[in-house]
């Protein structure tokens, strides 16, 4: 059995593929960043080994946010190892599985706009350039954790539309005091913040948030997409279920820069599954 993960900070969805088929489970995600070997064991411990085979499980290939380093593979690849212990495991970066999943075997740039964003430079067999990506904190520009905060300082600030943030108030279980208590004593915080983004969705029609939608993916496009070498002649990809949902700004964003659009998919797992099935 070969198994191929796709894991966000939000939700993992996982592939088993064996001579019987194709299993599929969601969990929920994991970041190395947030998430302990244990945190991680114990919940795959629940959602699960319960409902997979994980005893015939030969090959485990997973992509997640935050394993961008040794060390942060390193706490996933110990929790992999107590769930599949007869398993080769390779734990790779999701910008690796971005770039596979939309690029496959041909150049091109890949981003990636969820929770968090990030990109880079593939040359059809590895990534060969990434502009760092500075976390929720500093960066992510485009994400839904860069488009949360910028609703919600719009939101406290007495900036945004008087009916929009009536309406926002109006959704909000326990208030304003809510999104402070999620914000500074939640876990994790980026989570809660890109979760405002369905509110955006409902209301994307409407000028204010179609201003901050352009804003923070111009942000991204210009501080990240466009310092890649021969990124007016290659294909920008796209993953995520932000890229997804607002495909047309990113589109008109693209086409004023006269640069190339490539695919948006909502989630790498079909393809990346193709990909190590074809290997």
């Amino acid at each position: 059995m070969i198994v191929v993960v796709d894991s966000g900070s939000t939700k993992a969805d996982w592939k088993m593929i064996s001579g019987s088929g194709v299993q599929s489970i969601t969990t929920m995600g994991f970041n190395p960043v947030f998430h302990s070997e244990e945190v991680i064991f114990d919940e795959l411990q629940k959602s699960l080994v319960p409902e997979v085979a994980t005893e015939k499980a030969e090959k485990v290939f997973y992509y997640g946010a935050g394993c961008w380093d040794a060390r942060l593979k390193g706490t996933v690849q110990k929790a992999l190892d107590r769930v599949f212990e007869h398993a080769d495991i390779e734990v790779h970066h999701d910008l690796l599985g971005a770039a596979r999943a939309t690029c496959g075997h041909d150049p091109g740039i890949s981003c990636i706009i969820g929770t968090g964003s990030n990109s880079c430079l593939y040359d059809g067999k590895d990534v060969i350039d990434n502009v760092t990506n500075l976390g929720y904190l500093l960066g992510d520009e485009g994400s839904g954790t860069h488009l949360g905060k910028r609703l919600i300082r719009a939101f406290f600030y007495r900036e945004m539309p008087k009916k929009l943030h009536d309406e926002l108030e109006e959704s909000l279980k326990g208030g304003k005091q809510s999104i402070l208590d999620n914000v500074y004593s939640g876990e994790p915080p980026n989570v809660y913040l890109a979760s405002f983004t369905k509110f955006m969705g409902d209301h994307q029609d409407h000028p204010f948030i179609q201003r901050i939608l352009f804003d923070s993916f111009e942000q991204f496009i210009d501080r990240h997409v466009r310092k890649y070498k021969n990124h007016m002649s290659l294909p920008v990809h796209f993953i995520g279920s932000v890229a997804y949902y607002f495909k047309q700004t990113l589109s008109v964003i693209l086409d004023a820069r006269d640069m190339q659009m490539g695919n948006f998919i909502q989630k790498p797992i079909d393809e990346l599954v193709r990909f190590h099935t074809e290997e």
